[in-house]
């Protein structure tokens, strides 16, 4: 159904950070501990830098939150127990709580993490290794989460309600499913995801929970792990380090001092932490804490505590101190035995910046891996890049280059510009005899200069309009190409919803996803799934 074409990754997709981490230049190797090779991992996992984790407690935690949702699988109950044994690592991605997963690559996202964990299992079979999905359920910017893209309608979750995301009631999602199902359609695939939508955000109470669900019916046969940091439990044993955050700084100190040296080799920061990098969540708000005087402001609120009511408030409910996307990585990398992060170009740009961070709260930094990244070619789609000529790279070059580039190639450009620097050489000359006889008159030359150039300008334009016209259907089958592969100008992963491809594909697509976003350590590329 579908063929599997890899490449190295081409550089418009990454940012000059996260590339040059990837080609291993000397400029980046400050920033990172291990690379994600055969040999970083080993050296990963002979640091043994896991013993202080509180294994039991962290595997009944997650038993806990397991029976939130009724289908959580055998082979994810079983990863979960496996985390009390201390030659078990994780593999970790996190993700916001999107609406019915909301772009493709959280579907990528996790689908790497599984299949990384499967490959570092043959390659170090003496140790077990659990693909995790980290929820971000304390995420506040509910715009971002309230919204699916499926053929081309944008779907949205209207609401008042605030506060973190995952606590966000999800039964007013009755009319956001009716809409869904009226663009899906009526196929057997399409019911199924209408159902699955149903099932997770109409039979369950909070995004949270819904989520978690919806995870697991994707998932769950593969033993992917779900974690919610929003745990009493778990909060409580990170407490000491909600205190180095707040009352010392050390995040903000650390990760600005590479943050410096980022900025001094010209890299583009993506994170800058503040200098307190944690909120306060109650009943449905969450507000960052700010320093005033000796004391400290929940923003936006009334709430002014002194340190040592703030110290009381950590030790008696930790539960109400949320980390931001500063403090969030070193909560996950103290909690589990993370072995390696999944992230997109972005998310790996950030991490990058922590490292000095990490190495003050003496925690141990995970080996970084970029997702992969994957575009879907409809045969259709794959007919018309064959017909132009279009490669795997030659798509991401901008629309009006590949039209004008086969313009030249078939009909052939209007160009006048030669015969510009002629006319500008006619009227120097006019200009200079103008002149001798009255020194005035070199305005008026000028003047008339620019209206005849102004002239060919315009013969230039309506000429190469007319060979637009005579080639407007296949200009339009490029923009076609790129809509595809890029709708609204961004790549299709992260614009589309995976039901409208499974609704084309069933199950299928999903197949096709675990069985071919495997890991060789040796080369990390992107990939091109072409229809057959």
């Amino acid at each position: 159904m579908l063929v599997k074409q890899e490449l190295p990754f081409n550089k418009k997709q990454l940012n000059s950070l996260v590339y040059d981490y990837l080609s291993k230049k000397n400029t980046v190797s400050d920033f990172y501990k291990y690379f994600p090779d055969k040999e970083g991992f080993r050296n990963a996992i002979a640091s043994n830098s896991f013993n202080g984790i509180d294994r039991n407690l962290l595997k009944n935690e997650l038993l806990q939150q397991s029976k939130l949702v009724s289908n959580t699988t055998k082979q994810s109950l079983s990863n979960i127990e496996l985390l009390a044994n201390g030659n078990s690592f994780t593999v970790t991605t996190g993700h916001q709580l999107c609406l019915f997963t909301g772009p493709l690559y959280f579907v990528y996202k996790i689908f790497s993490v599984i299949n990384l964990c499967e490959t570092l299992k043959k390659e170090f079979p003496g140790h077990d290794f659990v693909p995790v999905y980290w929820m971000a359920s304390e995420d506040h910017d509910f715009e971002e989460v309230n919204h699916l893209n499926v053929f081309g309608k944008k779907i949205v979750w209207q609401t008042t309600q605030a506060g973190t995301v995952g606590a966000m009631d999800t039964k007013e999602l009755e009319a956001v499913c009716v809409q869904f199902s009226e663009i899906l359609g009526s196929t057997e695939n399409a019911k199924e995801m209408v159902q699955l939508f149903k099932d997770s955000y109409l039979n369950h109470n909070n995004l949270s929970d819904a989520t978690r669900y919806l995870v697991n019916h994707l998932f769950g046969e593969y033993g992917l792990v779900t974690v919610d940091g929003n745990s009493k439990a778990l909060k409580e044993t990170f407490m000491a380090y909600f205190k180095k955050d707040i009352f010392e700084n050390i995040p903000f100190k650390h990760a600005g001092e590479s943050i410096d040296k980022l900025n001094k080799l010209s890299y583009n920061v993506q994170v800058n932490p503040r200098e307190i990098n944690c909120f306060y969540i109650e009943n449905g708000i969450r507000a960052r804490f700010e320093k005033e005087g000796d004391k400290y402001r929940v923003i936006g609120t009334e709430k002014l505590l002194s340190k040592q009511e703030l110290e009381a408030l950590i030790e008696a409910k930790p539960e109400s101190i949320s980390p931001n996307v500063v403090l969030r990585p070193c909560y996950q990398q103290f909690l589990l035995p993370n072995i390696a992060y999944v992230g997109g170009p972005g998310e790996l740009a950030y991490w990058l910046e922590y490292k000095t961070m990490f190495d003050a709260l003496q925690l141990p930094f995970p080996v970084l891996v970029p997702r992969k990244m994957i575009a879907l070619i409809d045969m259709a789609t794959k007919q018309k890049m064959d017909k132009f000529g279009f490669d795997f790279e030659t798509v991401y070059e901008e629309e009006q280059s590949l039209i004008k580039s086969f313009l030249e190639k078939s009909n052939g450009t209007f160009e006048i510009e030669a015969h510009k620097k002629v006319l500008e050489q006619l009227f120097s000359k006019i200009n200079e005899a103008a002149s001798i006889i009255d020194k005035t008159l070199g305005g008026a030359v000028d003047a008339e200069k620019q209206k005849s150039i102004n002239s060919l300008s315009a013969i230039e334009q309506k000429v190469n309009k007319a060979l637009k016209q005579r080639s407007e259907t296949e200009i339009n089958q490029i923009k076609n190409i790129k809509s595809k592969l890029f709708p609204n100008a961004l790549p299709q992963e992260r614009v589309d919803n995976f039901s409208m491809y499974y609704v084309k594909w069933g199950a299928d697509f999903f197949r096709s996803l675990k069985d071919d976003l495997n890991y060789d350590l040796k080369e990390l590329g992107q990939i091109f799934f072409i229809e057959q």
